[in-house]
């Protein structure tokens, strides 16, 4: 997986994307919150989840059908003054589902691990990207720590960090022209 530290930035610059408003922090709260949730599915192993289980580690949690799903719930609970249906509400729920989305994808960029369930639960076929340049982060945080969080870190700054930063930089310029 990629740390969590790049996922709660994929949301940041995704929001800085999605929107000119000044968002409240609710949204940016709730946007780091969706990037890194499909992580929770670690807890599998302490109940005895298999990490080859839909319901294990990059089963469901990571998969289209979740990212769908969660989005509609952050939208329904929060956006209440939406009109079901809407415009504005499609536009949230798109905008969280590309979020949570972008969870399982940087996951699929990484070196290690068993690959994302994409599709899950209609199909558990495990995917990664054919490209697959970011350092898989360890599971269990005394792990990071060290060289290797650091081999992790440069990593993920190469490849999530800068090109998400010169995006929101174009995008803020495109909006000034």
């Amino acid at each position: 997986m990629a740390s969590d530290f790049s996922h709660a930035f994929v949301a940041v610059a995704l929001g800085t994307a999605y929107t000119k408003e000044r968002m409240p922090w609710q949204f940016w709260a709730l946007s780091m919150l969706c990037a890194v949730l499909p992580d929770a599915d670690v807890l599998g192993f302490s109940w005895g989840v298999g990490y080859n289980s839909m319901w294990g580690h990059r089963g469901f949690s990571h998969s289209l059908c979740f990212a769908l799903l969660l989005s509609i719930g952050v939208v329904k609970l929060v956006w209440r003054d939406d009109a079901l249906g809407s415009p504005q509400w499609w536009g949230h729920v798109l905008y969280f589902f590309v979020v949570t989305a972008s969870h399982g994808i940087l996951d699929a960029l990484t070196d290690g691990g068993r690959g994302i369930e994409f599709f899950a639960p209609f199909d558990t076929t495990r995917y990664f990207s054919p490209w697959r340049p970011i350092r898989v982060s360890p599971i269990y945080i005394p792990a990071f720590f060290g060289m290797r969080g650091v081999e992790i870190l440069v990593s993920e700054l190469v490849y999530i960090w800068l090109p998400l930063t010169l995006l929101c930089g174009a995008v803020r310029l495109y909006r000034r022209g």
